[in-house]
């Protein structure tokens, strides 16, 4: 029950479904009961406290009892990266699959949601069919059939809520049409705007997952080396985007410079797929370019900085920042831009003064509080400060009170991370400025 499984139990459980969503630990679970949630996600709590309250939705650690209850059995634990060898740990996954065999009583199908490797729903099916055969031979219970799905989930954090309920399309990987069925028929009330729920055998849509999160991660790295090249040159990279966006086969969606992707999703399943395909002997070398891009995206924006205090040096300056969590509308701090900038500055002796709406009490079990304060109030952040850097692109920080920034920093200087303000518009104000892939006119 971590950010896809409560997500995707709560929305099937607002269509009117009976759902119980299982975790391993207690005080999770006891929260959720009372509408406690482990993550901030816009407009979860308020179905989630509606579905418990109509019935709908209920919390366990019994996995025993909530199989027995249930036809469909949703995987959905978290796979990390193993920082050495690049690859999804499965740890999570193969112990659910052993349970389920050691649990199961009678038909069910059972959907792998959670990110993995190619090839992963055959072995949670081997596990299984392991664990059925152990109880049989042990006269237990006689053989269980059930069938194996893949679903992988397509979910933004921040809008994790409507990516669901009106889905874009739903991929759904059997190898029968009974079971196939059976995903149609849960699935149809998400699909009334007519979008498609798309059949195809198991591996294929294990792979469609990959693919899409290596085509937008490549879009983010795509306009970030372009962003980084009108540096060099001098052309505007706000010009540049409208200009090929405008062409319908590339459009505009992901096409945003930035200091980089970061989150749960793009750097773990890019690293993933890098080492699958070297498993096999093959050089995935456009998905090591993205990876390489993303990465140097962080050092690149933090050497501007660097550079501009290079006379003085960083050392017991006081820098401020704005946003910490890797995206707005989500207090995730998976593989955020803002903790390896942050490091770098601190590297070279700053004193940061942070603020993020959201994400500051997982930010202190990042960053620590050695050389950080952290602040409930975006303006406090900038006190005495001789800078402002941008990280994350929150709204709020689009039409902040420049005035009052003015009386409140000690230098007038703003790094953007995101583009958020107009060059122009900044030198009015008084605003020493600078974004990334536009010139300062």
């Amino acid at each position: 029950t971590g950010y896809v499984g409560l997500v995707t139990g709560t929305c099937f459980a607002e269509m009117g479904n009976d759902v119980t969503c299982i975790d391993i630990n207690q005080e999770k679970i006891d929260d959720l009961k009372k509408g406690i949630l482990p993550i901030y996600e816009p407009g979860l709590e308020e179905i989630v406290k509606r579905n418990i309250k109509e019935g709908r939705l209920n919390f366990t650690i019994n996995l025993r009892e909530a199989l027995e209850q249930s036809l469909m059995v949703f995987i959905a634990v978290d796979t990390p990266m193993n920082e050495i060898t690049g690859l999804p740990n499965l740890t999570n996954v193969k112990k659910v699959a052993q349970q389920i065999g050691q649990n199961i009583n009678s038909y069910k199908v059972i959907v792998n949601k959670s990110t993995a490797p190619i090839g992963t729903a055959e072995l949670v099916r081997n596990i299984i069919l392991e664990e059925i055969k152990i109880r049989h031979d042990k006269k237990e219970i006689e053989l269980i059939d059930f069938d194996m799905v893949s679903n992988p989930e397509f979910l933004k954090e921040g809008s994790a809520i409507e990516d669901f309920m009106k889905p874009d399309r739903v991929v759904i990987g059997v190898d029968n049409d009974k079971v196939a069925d059976l995903m149609k028929e849960l699935y149809s009330p998400f699909v009334r705007n007519e979008h498609p729920i798309i059949i195809m055998d198991i591996k294929s849509a294990e792979m469609t997952k990959y693919a899409a999160n290596y085509f937008l991660s490549m879009k983010i790295s795509f306009i970030n080396e372009i962003a980084n090249l009108c540096d060099i040159f001098g052309a505007d990279v706000s010009d540049v985007k409208r200009g090929i966006a405008s062409d319908s086969r590339i459009g505009s969606q992901f096409l945003f410079p930035g200091v980089g992707y970061g989150g749960s999703c793009f750097p773990k399943d890019t690293n993933a797929m890098i080492s699958m395909a070297k498993q096999k002997n093959y050089q995935p070398l456009i998905l090591q370019a993205i990876d390489q891009v993303n990465k140097n995206q962080r050092n690149i924006f933090a050497n501007k900085i660097i550079s501009y205090f290079s006379k003085t040096g960083l050392k017991d300056l006081k820098i401020a920042i704005w946003g910490l969590s890797y995206k707005p509308h989500t207090d995730d701090m998976r593989d955020a831009p803002s903790i390896d900038i942050i490091k770098i500055l601190i590297e070279k002796g700053a004193k940061i003064q942070a603020y993020d709406p959201e994400a500051i009490d997982k930010a202190k079990n990042i960053l620590g509080e050695n050389n950080i304060s952290y602040f409930n109030n975006m303006y406090d952040a900038l006190e005495d400060v001789s800078a402002m850097i941008l990280i994350t692109e929150w709204t709020q920080f689009r039409r902040p009170d420049f005035d009052k920034m003015k009386n409140i920093m000690k230098n007038k200087l703003i790094f953007d991370g995101r583009n958020q303000y107009e060059p122009s518009n900044m030198k009015e104000l008084g605003f020493e400025y600078f974004c990334i892939g536009r010139p300062n006119r």
